[in-house]
């Protein structure tokens, strides 16, 4: 197997606080990865000391190939319009202006506007657009639809995965986890500075098992209850209900999320 990124060993302190402690994972060649973790974990500093931003104790990492980074702020002067942001970074990265991937992240529609006038979203864009100027083979993308409304964050998830069919591997952190669900091959769970989970979404359901909730509505009102499995809880809630005389008036059953997943494995690695 051919990898897009390996990362081996990897160590980072500030101090005597040890943020990164021999971090071991790889990216292939094409895939949609995530690198997920609550605020601390590292997850930050792994990302930028694979993008080269930050310095790194111990370890080795390759990346094979170009990289684009989209990164949650930019630099950019308040005053700059977004075609001339493109333009400044085309001329950097000596590349050619691919007018249909700036029609598909709507920049064209900016035209008018300053830097400053951007909305969050609008600026997420752009931030895109300039990462990909340089046709690179492995994007990273921080938060790409933050800020975003429900078009626009369809319109870039439909960019995200053409990018992944012209054979571009996407490394992305999100907070979003109905997003990496639904984008990503592979996740990887970081806690404590380690991985403490590598895989698919299917897999992480697997080993920390299907988690549902059950929202019973009453005469009396609505009670929420969790469950791993749906048919057995189900049934014993309903002969309760029906023992005490009270009627149900509604069911709804909610798929347990990959964050619900995420909160559970990271506490048992806590233990």
């Amino acid at each position: 197997m051919s990898y897009a990124i390996q990362v081996d060993g990897l160590k980072k302190s500030y101090g005597e606080h040890m943020v990164l402690n021999g971090l071991n994972f790889h990216v292939e060649q094409g895939e949609i990865f995530a690198l997920l973790g609550v605020n601390g974990a590292g997850k930050t500093t792994a990302l930028e000391i694979i993008e080269n931003l930050r310095k790194y104790d111990e370890g080795r990492i390759a990346v094979n190939g170009r990289v684009g980074i989209q990164l949650q702020s930019a630099s950019l002067p308040d005053h700059i319009k977004p075609m001339e942001a493109v333009r400044l970074f085309a001329k950097w990265n000596r590349a050619q202006i691919d007018p249909s991937m700036l029609a598909a992240l709507g920049i064209n529609e900016l035209a008018k506007k300053q830097y400053t006038e951007l909305s969050t979203g609008q600026k997420r864009r752009l931030h895109l657009a300039l990462s990909l100027i340089s046709d690179p083979d492995i994007v990273f993308l921080d938060e790409p639809t933050a800020g975003l409304d429900v078009e626009g964050r369809v319109s870039l998830h439909d960019q995200i995965r053409k990018l992944k069919a012209q054979g571009k591997t996407i490394v992305l952190a999100s907070h979003d986890m109905a997003e990496v669900e639904n984008l990503c091959d592979r996740i990887a769970i970081l806690n404590d500075g380690a991985i403490v989970f590598m895989g698919t979404v299917m897999e992480l359901t697997a080993r920390v098992g299907r988690h549902y909730k059950l929202h019973i509505e009453t005469e009396q009102g609505e009670a929420c209850f969790e469950a791993d499995n749906i048919g057995d809880t189900m049934l014993t809630l309903l002969e309760e209900y029906k023992r005490k005389g009270v009627e149900v008036l509604d069911i709804k059953i909610d798929r347990g999320t990959l964050e619900q997943h995420f909160i559970d494995i990271a506490r048992r690695n806590g233990e």
